[in-house]
């Protein structure tokens, strides 16, 4: 009787290692499941930061693409011995006259609004015109766009030496602005927007530049 009794105890003993092998095992399953999760969740935010840090500066590099072929359309139509770049003159149809007392409400918006503006200002398509950047090229390299960039140009009145008449930035007369100018150097102010990949970043930079009025 007795060699039965601890020949079964000696049977049952390996049955119940068996079941706390399976609890540990389940439970570092458990752990390496977690630590799968987490380290997922963690490339995924580091992708999205990534690509969010990578479409502003598409953005930035869209807004700055635009601002220079503004400045450089203004210094290409200046260049000419007969050039009238006056706003509402044949090259500048799209330009603003700056008034402080009467502020233009669309240039209000392209300057402060925030997203994007679809109608305001003028599309930059390069230099030549031809470009689309809301299509990839593989010759230029470039991503898609959401939107082509848009600038806007003001004219915010002539030229004045130091100690000349009052400030005055607009093409607008006043009683209170005497003394002579330089009517032939106007100051612009060039305001241009972009975006990225898609609508979430918007960039706004801004450049004054003189440029020959007639």
């Amino acid at each position: 009787m007795s060699f039965r009794c601890i020949a079964a105890r000696r049977m049952t003993a390996p049955r119940r290692e068996q079941g706390v092998v399976l609890v540990v095992a389940l439970v570092f399953l458990v752990l390496l499941t977690i630590l799968g999760i987490s380290a997922a969740t963690h490339s995924l935010l580091q992708e999205r930061m990534a690509g969010g840090l990578r479409n502003a500066q598409q953005a930035e590099m869209s807004a700055e693409a635009a601002l220079r072929g503004a400045e450089w359309r203004l210094w290409k139509a200046s260049s000419s011995v007969d050039a009238n770049v006056r706003c509402g003159a044949t090259v500048l149809t799209d330009c603003y006259l700056y008034d402080p007392a009467v502020p233009v409400a669309v240039v209000t918006q392209f300057r402060t609004r925030a997203g994007w503006l679809p109608s305001a200002g003028t599309e930059y398509n390069a230099s030549n015109g031809g470009i689309d950047f809301t299509q990839s090229s593989a010759g230029l390299e470039n991503a898609a766009l959401a939107h082509n960039p848009r600038y806007l140009i003001e004219d915010l009145g002539e030229e004045r030496p130091p100690g000349v008449g009052s400030q005055h930035e607009s093409g607008v007369t006043s009683s209170a602005n005497t003394g002579a100018g330089n009517p032939s150097t106007h100051i612009y102010r060039i305001t241009a927007r972009g975006v990225g990949g898609s609508e979430n970043a918007v960039r706004v930079v801004e450049s004054t530049f003189g440029a020959k009025g007639n």
